[in-house]
C-alpha cells in the first residue's frame, strides 16, 4: 500500500502530548540523575563502611540489569510488599536511580582526578571535611564531567522510550496508541523516530552551550 502520512495530522495533539511526556520526565530524570550520581560518589568514597558497602551492592545491581527489568521491579514488583507507586513515579524513579549509577562512577573519576593541594587549601581556612567535599570538590569535579554526563543524559532521552511498557503515554506510547487505530506502524514510528531526533538536536545543542561557558569559565 505504501506510506500514507496523511493519516498524521490527526494524531499530532496525542503525539504532541507524548512530546509533552517525554520532554517532563527526561528533565525530571535526568536532573534527579545527577543529584543523585554527586551523592552515590560521594557516599561511594567518604561514606562509612556501613553505607559505602550497601551502596556498591545497590549499584553494581543497578548496572547488572537492564531498566526494563529494574522499571518492572518498582512498578509491578513494589506493589506486592504493599507498596503502590504510579506509573509516572516508577518511570522516574526507574530511569533516575539507573542514569544515577553511571553519572556517580563519571562524579568518582572526577573527583579522583581534582589537585589534592586545593583540598587541603579549603581545610586550611577552616572548611569541614563535608563542607569541603560538597562546596569545593563536587563542583569542580562537576565542571570536569559535564561532556560525560551530557552523554549520559543524551542516552537518557532516548531511553525514556522505555516507560511506555509500564503504559506511560510518552512518545513512543502515543505512536502505539494511533497505530493501533490506523494500522499505519511505518508512518507513526518514523514520526516518533524525527521527534526524538529533533529533541536530541536541541539537546545537544544547550549541553553544547553549557559546556562552552564551562570552558569560559576555567
Amino acid at each position: 500500500m505504501g506510506l500514507d502520512f496523511s493519516v498524521v495530522p490527526d494524531y499530532l495533539p496525542l503525539i504532541g502530548k507524548g512530546v509533552w511526556w517525554t520532554v517532563v520526565i527526561s528533565v525530571v530524570s535526568a536532573a534527579l540523575s545527577v543529584i543523585g550520581g554527586m551523592a552515590f560518589a560521594l557516599l561511594r568514597l567518604y561514606g562509612p563502611a556501613l553505607v559505602r558497602y550497601p551502596l556498591r551492592a545497590f549499584m553494581w545491581l543497578f548496572m547488572g540489569t537492564p531498566l526494563l527489568l529494574q522499571l518492572f521491579l518498582i512498578y509491578y514488583g513494589l506493589v506486592q510488599i504493599g507498596i503502590d507507586i504510579p506509573a509516572i513515579g516508577a518511570g522516574i524513579i526507574g530511569l533516575s536511580l539507573h542514569f544515577a549509577v553511571y553519572n556517580a562512577d563519571i562524579f568518582r573519576a572526577g573527583i579522583a582526578a581534582l589537585d589534592k593541594g586545593q583540598i587541603e587549601a579549603a581545610r586550611s581556612i577552616g572548611l569541614g571535611e563535608w563542607q569541603t567535599r560538597i562546596y569545593i570538590v563536587m563542583p569542580q569535579a562537576l565542571r570536569n564531567t559535564v561532556p560525560a554526563v551530557g552523554n549520559m543524559m543524551i542516552a537518557l532521552l532516548k531511553e525514556s522510550a522505555v516507560v511506555s511498557m509500564i503504559g506511560i503515554a510518552e512518545l513512543v506510547h502515543s505512536a502505539q496508541l494511533a497505530i493501533s487505530e490506523t494500522y499505519r506502524p511505518f508512518e507513526f514510528y518514523i514520526t516518533a523516530a524525527v521527534l526524538y531526533y529533533v529533541l536530541n538536536l536541541i539537546l545537544e545543542a544547550v549541553l553544547g552551550r553549557i559546556e562552552r561557558k564551562v570552558e569560559l569559565s576555567r
